[in-house]
């Protein structure tokens, strides 16, 4: 059947919202790499403009005239019409969209823009107090933003119906609370087996030779520098202008090997999820990341569960050393392994090893909870973020600079309905490579031979190239025969932890 003419009306109209969105992504991308210290004002302006652009194209009468026209059609194509699921998406979020007025959109994007700034300059000099008026701000605008949508029984399920389709508090608080349990039970084991010297992994790693050896590993992988490249900032990230160019961001220490290494993988395992795209799907709503948790799985997985594995250092450790000599020639290949998989308990999430890192988000999950109940208040932000540090792992930061200030969320966007998706991400990276390696068992024999295209290929074409074109569940469902699960993560986090490649 050929496709109606409103549908190539629809798909003009959305592609110059990808296009907007687009023009905006490049201008905040500069705005956290190169952009002068001075050219803050200037550009929450320009943000805020292009937000209010973007919006009023979005909730265009005639676009939704369009899409309602267009919804008979949709429902007698195939199940896998591409076109069906761009018209249904579309719905779907033109009705979202409609329920935010537009001069919200706009006042919304420059205070996000200004506080942003504002946590550059707070976090490094420890100054709560500079920013908690506006962080202030962010949360009577968030909460704004959720009540825009009705019909949900808290808050932040508005906020997850867009982000997270499919889950709400009421499902993720027994979940958190499952992999709460398990992870406590799981580090007390680990733990009582001894410390883990991990001193090889700071020293002096001049940081071009870094950059140089973390992009020849995400070449391996598959990214794609002909639609990409990386450069350096404050907190790092993936963005992505279309599909031609996705971009990665990190940042480096001299001083410790790992930080910007993994930082470099992680955010190419988002890359390459969004580089995999059905081209069909460019400049339209399809051509995005699905869910935070599946976005977030992807970098999990070449991250951790790929580029911390015995495996991949098997292959990868002897470049390691030929180029950082000083200290790698004396150490054991186990013996780094061991160190880049140590499991302690600390202060900063990115950082984090494994088996706690679930711990940091949870943390952040819980206070954005209360700040949307109302058990909670911006003032009592440091208190309450300290306290849940020393419950859950033990530690306490000295300042606020490695507390509630380290995360750049709060301070670049809304709060509510984020960091459920790195919880979520870790335990779909584990369902999927499992999944993968069960349909090709050759998998991991290829990772230590340096070669990814069979794991990059099963992803491709079970998650990344669908895009939004179905819902999370539905990516899950199809590519690993059974819903969203906690059992190949603690499996597989039982099997890394406890085995003798770490235990020695």
């Amino acid at each position: 059947m050929n496709s109606p003419q409103e549908l190539h009306s629809a798909h003009d109209r959305l592609r110059e919202i990808f296009d907007l969105e687009g023009a905006g992504a490049v201008l905040y991308w500069d705005q956290a790499t190169y952009m002068p210290p001075g050219g803050g004002e200037t550009r929450g302006r320009q943000l805020a403009l292009l937000a209010r652009l973007t919006h009023e194209k979005s909730t265009d009468a005639e676009l939704g005239r369009l899409l309602e026209k267009l919804r008979p059609w949709a429902e007698k194509q195939p199940e896998d019409s591409w076109e069906a699921a761009l018209v249904n998406v579309a719905a779907r979020d033109f009705e979202r969209n409609l329920k935010i007025p537009t001069s919200f959109v706009a006042e919304f994007s420059e205070h996000q823009s200004k506080t942003y700034e504002a946590w550059i300059k707070a976090r490094p000099a420890n100054d709560f107090a500079s920013v908690r008026p506006l962080l202030e701000k962010t949360l009577d605008m968030s909460k704004r933003l959720a009540g825009f949508y009705s019909g949900y029984s808290h808050p932040i399920d508005a906020f997850l119906d867009g982000d997270e389709r499919g889950m709400t508090v009421a499902r993720l608080k027994p979940l958190f609370a499952e992999l709460r349990n398990e992870l406590v039970s799981l580090l007390k084991e680990v733990r009582a087996h001894g410390e883990v010297d991990d001193s090889c992994l700071r020293g002096s790693f001049p940081e071009a030779k870094q950059i140089a050896f973390g992009e020849k590993i995400i070449r391996k992988f598959g990214y794609d520098f002909s639609r990409g490249r990386q450069d350096k900032t404050h907190h790092p990230f993936m963005i992505k202008f279309g599909l031609g160019d996705v971009r990665i961001t990190t940042r480096f220490r001299e001083e410790d090997l790992t930080d910007g290494l993994f930082s470099t993988l992680h955010e190419a395992g988002h890359a390459l999820y969004e580089q995999g795209f059905d081209p069909r799907f460019d400049g339209s709503p399809l051509a995005n990341g699905v869910s935070t948790g599946v976005h977030e799985s992807q970098s999990r997985l070449w991250e951790n569960v790929v580029g911390r594995s015995l495996d991949f250092w098997e292959r990868f450790y002897p470049e390691l050393q030929k180029d950082f000599p000083d200290p790698f020639k004396k150490v054991s290949l186990h013996d780094f392994y061991r160190g880049i998989n140590k499991v302690n308990p600390s202060l900063i999430r990115v950082d984090a090893d494994e088996l706690t890192y679930n711990l940091h988000v949870l943390v952040r999950f819980e206070l954005e909870l209360e700040l949307h109940d109302g058990t909670l208040e911006i003032k009592d932000l440091p208190h309450a973020w300290h306290a849940k540090y020393h419950e859950y792992l033990g530690v306490t930061a000295p300042d606020d600079r490695d507390g509630c200030l380290q995360d750049v969320h709060w301070y670049g966007g809304r709060i509510g309905g984020y960091f459920q998706g790195y919880s979520l991400g870790n335990i779909l990276a584990a369902q999927f490579f499992d999944s993968a390696v069960r349909a090709q068992p050759s998998i991991p024999s290829e990772i230590r031979q340096g070669e990814f295209s069979g794991l990059l290929g099963w992803l491709r074409e079970n998650v990344h190239r669908q895009g939004r074109s179905k819902t999370p569940l539905e990516i899950v469902r199809a590519a690993t025969g059974q819903d969203l699960s906690l059992k190949p993560y603690i499996a597989y986090l039982r099997g890394k932890y406890l085995s003798a490649p770490y235990r020695k």
